[in-house]
């Protein structure tokens, strides 16, 4: 009963110095991201270790935990560069490190003896004995597996170590692979999914071919399209949050480290309002989000939505790999002086158009743009150039940072 009457944590993905500072606007109890090496994301452009400092200053000025993740399965060439990378880690004021190797988890106790350890969901943890096991290795947190259901995610809440905390996923892409353990990239192609370079082979058009009729190709379809049958909805949580929190899941984890600032801001922003309406409704079990705050992860770009393992067999999309994009960043605030709003452009919008603003911790509000100046206060009608400078008339000021956004 006592984790369920504690607020659950907002943990939000950063990929570099523009999605941190959309997590902290938007809300996050926490960050997590990576330096150059031993993340198991290589798309994002990730964070040198000077970037890594000026990142936990931030983070922590705002009251934001910052976790970095060193989740790779190291192999033995990755091992002897390990120790300096955890110490200057510790140097710099991490708050935990997100590990997946029980010889990472080692060396981490010896260079990084400060900083709290999180297992990473690559280690595959199903059940409560391994949870004990791996906080009697001086684990503080467990992100459990993606596979399994909430019932299974209660019972280990349940018999877990008392000061052990849960992380689950809540929100985004979901892996083909055991919690991530997946060789189809590496077979494929030569990029090892398990040090951070997913093809995302998962994502192809597949044909079979029965084997005493080679010349013959059977499409697994639908339609023309074929059917992406490895290729899993996206997860999407947020009407469930009550679910969760009642489960007794501390931190509540958004996928997407690769993924746009904009996608940063409204799934942090998301989560972080329903956690805090759950709180306010008095931990209620039968708490649900409005419906305009659910209808928020729409605007984001997303497959087909769906709720994982937590409610029984996961849900597949079976035609397109396509996504959904209704809605794209028009500016952000830079400034607001002389009533007017001062913006940085990030795609083409013009003078009679409606941006919905995306307030941090509040309900979005339109606003129209009945006129607009460029950097050197002229009259324009539409801002068409990447990052110029804009102003609209305001009648007060916006957080810096704040996004306003149009539908496409």
């Amino acid at each position: 009963m006592a984790d369920r009457m504690n607020r659950p944590e907002i943990l939000a993905p950063v990929g570099d110095t523009e999605r941190l500072d959309a997590a902290l606007l938007y809300g996050a109890d926490a960050v997590y991201l990576a330096g150059k090496q031993f993340g198991m994301r290589a798309a994002p452009s990730n964070f040198e270790l000077s970037e890594l400092t000026a990142a936990v200053q931030k983070a922590h000025a705002a009251g934001t935990k910052v976790y970095v993740t060193v989740n790779i399965l190291p192999r033995n060439r990755d091992l002897p560069l390990l120790p300096d990378y955890l110490s200057s880690l510790q140097d710099i004021g991490v708050d935990a490190l997100i590990l997946a190797d029980l010889g990472a988890m080692s060396l981490a106790r010896r260079y990084a003896p400060k900083l709290e350890q999180h297992v990473s969901t690559q280690m595959g943890v199903v059940n409560y004995e391994s949870a004990h096991v791996l906080h009697e290795m001086g684990a503080k947190r467990v992100v459990l597996a993606r596979e399994l259901s909430l019932d299974e995610v209660a019972e280990i809440c349940a018999k877990k170590p008392r000061d052990l905390e849960i992380e689950c996923f809540v929100h985004g892409a979901m892996c083909m692979g055991f919690s991530g353990r997946c060789l189809l990239s590496t077979y494929l192609t030569g990029r090892d999914s398990n040090h951070g370079e997913c093809a995302q082979s998962c994502r192809w058009k597949y044909r079979v071919i029965e084997e005493t009729r080679p010349d013959a190709i059977y499409g697994v379809e639908q339609d023309e399209n074929g059917t992406f049958f490895f290729n899993a909805k996206d997860l999407n949580m947020l009407p469930h949050v009550a679910d969760l929190a009642q489960a007794g899941v501390s931190s509540f984890k958004i996928e997407g480290r690769a993924k746009a600032p904009y996608y940063v801001a409204v799934t942090t922003n998301a989560y972080r309002q329903a956690v805090d309406a759950y709180v306010r409704s008095g931990y209620s079990a039968d708490y649900r989000p409005e419906q305009w705050l659910v209808e928020e992860l729409d605007t984001i770009s997303h497959r087909p939505y769906g709720t994982g393992f937590y409610y029984g067999q996961p849900e597949q999309h079976p035609s397109s790999n396509s996504y959904i994009r209704s809605w794209q960043i028009a500016a952000v605030v830079t400034d607001y002086r002389d009533g007017r709003l001062h913006l940085q452009q990030r795609n083409r919008f013009c003078v009679g158009d409606t941006l919905s603003v995306l307030m941090p911790n509040d309900k979005p509000f339109d606003l129209t743009v009945t006129e607009m100046t460029d950097g050197e206060g002229l009259p324009i009608e539409a801002a068409p150039h990447p990052t110029m400078a804009v102003s609209l008339p305001f009648s007060h000021s916006l957080p810096l940072g704040t996004i306003l956004r149009r539908k496409v």
